[in-house]
C-alpha cells in the first residue's frame, strides 16, 4: 500500500492546475456567479467545528440563498431536525464551504468564506414563507467563489430521468431508522412523516 504523505507529492502526480481552474476564482460575485447562485434552489453547506466536521443539504422555494451584495450571501435557517449541527460548528468556527446544484445544468458553484448566525427580527422578517420566519440567518462573507466543471455531475448522468431510482426500491427513512435504534417504530415513522413535513416545511 502505498500512502500520499505530503503535499510535494501529490502536486509530482497530478501535475499542474490549467489556467481556467486558477482565473475562475475571485472573491466577489461576478454577475455571471450571481445568476448561476440565484438559480440554485439546493445546496451543500459544510462546517468544521471542535466536535468535527458537518456536511448539510439546504433546499428552498426558488433560490436556496438570497444575495445581498457581491461579498454577502443570506441563508435563512427553516425547520429542520433541530441537531443544529451546522449552527453549532459556525458560532465556534466561522469558516464555511457551500456547494450549489442547479436541476438541468451540469456546472456547480462553489462558495468559501466565514460566516456569523444572526436573529435580529429585521433580518429573520424578511424571510417570510406561509407567515413564518426563519429563527435565525446564516450571514456568509464570500472569500472564494467559483464554478465546478462539469465532469462530475456528467459522470453521475444526475439529471437523466431513465437513471432516477424508484423511492419504493430504497430503504425508508422509517426503516433506517429501525435499523438504527433497536425498538425504533419505523413504520409509525414512515405513515405520520408526509403530513408532519406539510405542516412544518417553513
Amino acid at each position: 500500500m502505498t500512502v500520499v504523505t505530503s503535499v510535494e507529492q501529490l502536486n509530482a502526480l497530478y501535475g499542474e492546475p490549467g489556467e481556467a481552474s486558477l482565473v475562475k476564482v475571485t472573491n466577489f460575485l461576478t454577475p455571471e456567479y450571481r445568476a448561476m447562485i440565484e438559480a440554485s434552489p439546493f445546496m451543500a453547506l459544510a462546517t468544521v467545528g471542535p466536535d468535527g466536521l458537518d456536511c448539510s443539504p439546504r433546499g428552498d422555494a426558488g433560490h436556496v440563498i438570497h444575495v445581498e451584495d457581491e461579498r454577502t450571501l443570506m441563508l435563512p435557517d427553516w425547520r429542520g431536525n433541530n441537531r443544529v449541527d451546522s449552527l453549532s460548528n459556525i458560532v465556534r468556527d466561522p469558516r464555511v464551504g457551500l456547494l450549489f446544484l442547479i436541476p438541468g445544468s451540469n456546472t456547480t458553484m462553489r462558495v468559501n468564506g466565514r460566516a456569523v448566525l444572526r436573529i435580529d427580527e429585521e433580518l429573520t422578517g424578511r424571510f417570510e414563507m406561509e407567515g413564518r420566519h426563519p429563527r435565525s440567518v446564516v450571514v456568509i462573507t464570500v472569500e472564494e467563489v467559483y464554478s465546478q466543471c462539469a465532469r462530475a455531475v456528467l459522470r453521475a448522468d444526475l439529471w437523466n430521468p431513465a437513471k432516477h431510482r424508484d423511492p419504493a426500491e430504497l430503504p425508508s427513512v422509517g426503516q433506517m431508522l429501525a435499523s438504527a435504534k433497536k425498538g425504533f417504530d419505523g413504520a409509525a415513522y414512515d405513515r405520520e412523516w408526509p403530513g408532519r413535513a406539510a405542516t412544518t416545511m417553513w
